[in-house]
């Protein structure tokens, strides 16, 4: 996108090197570790000035590019993931903070919300329930989206869990949700109007791109050969979970929508698909 002009007034930049510039270098640079380099440039830049994506292309465009940049640069380059770097990833209408051991949030899991607004229309879950929550994602996001709701995250991951319990505090949610360790369903008692869950879908042997494989935690990523293993565990309990007129929503990988169906008809479950922004399977609602 084209960049406004420098404001009147501006600091002139530090050898020639404006932000302005930094960025189009940092660009090119990065075209050898990402599929985004230009919105990845603009991300480490304005971490490295201490500003949002949003005031560095208003404010700053003309301000000398920080020193701290490089650093940022060779951390991408050796593709560590952008929202490592920056400790932060958006999601839904909140802001998360991530690191190491967590699950990144990704736009396509944005569907599983969709998804359940639609389903419950004009009503509003009172209870919902996360299962592998990560760093509070869905959950947090669904809390945002029914402010008199109340939520339970569960996560077999005591750093996720950190995370989530952060997010939930930094987010003025912490008395309305919980987080707890657990394995799934294991041991959990009651009823839920919402149930949403992001498992490990990734075949043991399937590629990933290294920023993925190398960096984030494979026991949020893999599930057996056919990246089955953890749907054949959620979904036969879902039933004794869901209130009356509840509804599970469960990510899916792309080419399982017709696996996952197969294993939710055996347990009883009528079934809906809804497609990501790329036209792809990724969510199934139960009920």
């Amino acid at each position: 996108m084209p960049f406004p002009d420098p404001q009147p007034g501006a600091m002139p930049p530090t050898n020639g090197r404006s932000v302005r510039i930094a960025l189009n270098e940092t660009a090119r640079r990065l075209e050898a570790a990402s599929d985004s380099p230009r919105l990845d440039a603009e991300l480490l830049m304005a971490h490295a000035l201490g500003v949002s994506r949003e005031s560095m292309i208003l404010r700053h465009i003309g301000d000398p590019a920080p020193e701290a940049l490089e650093a940022l640069i060779q951390r991408r380059l050796a593709h560590e993931p952008v929202a490592y770097i920056t400790g932060s990833r958006a999601f839904w209408t909140i802001e998360l903070a991530v690191g190491p051991g967590v699950l990144i949030p990704r736009p396509d899991s944005e569907t599983l919300l969709e998804a359940a607004i639609e389903y419950f229309g004009a009503r509003a879950p009172a209870r919902i329930l996360d299962l592998g929550t990560g760093p509070g994602t869905l959950l947090l996001a669904a809390l945002a989206e029914w402010p008199e709701a109340q939520g339970l995250g569960v996560d077999a991951s005591d750093a996720a869990l950190g995370y989530a319990r952060r997010n939930a505090a930094d987010l003025g949610m912490a008395r309305r949700v919980a987080f707890q360790s657990g394995d799934w369903t294991e041991g959990l008692d009651g009823r839920f109007d919402l149930i949403l869950a992001n498992p490990p879908y990734i075949g043991t042997d399937e590629p990933l791109p290294e920023q993925v494989r190398a960096y984030e935690p494979g026991s949020a990523l893999f599930a057996g050969p056919e990246g089955l293993d953890d749907y054949r565990r959620i979904i036969p309990d879902l039933r004794r979970l869901l209130a009356p007129g509840g509804a599970a929503v469960l990510e899916i990988g792309w080419t399982q929508a017709e696996s996952v169906s197969a294993i939710a008809r055996k347990c009883g479950f009528s079934i809906m698909l809804y497609k990501d922004l790329g036209e792809r399977p990724r969510a199934l609602l139960l009920s």
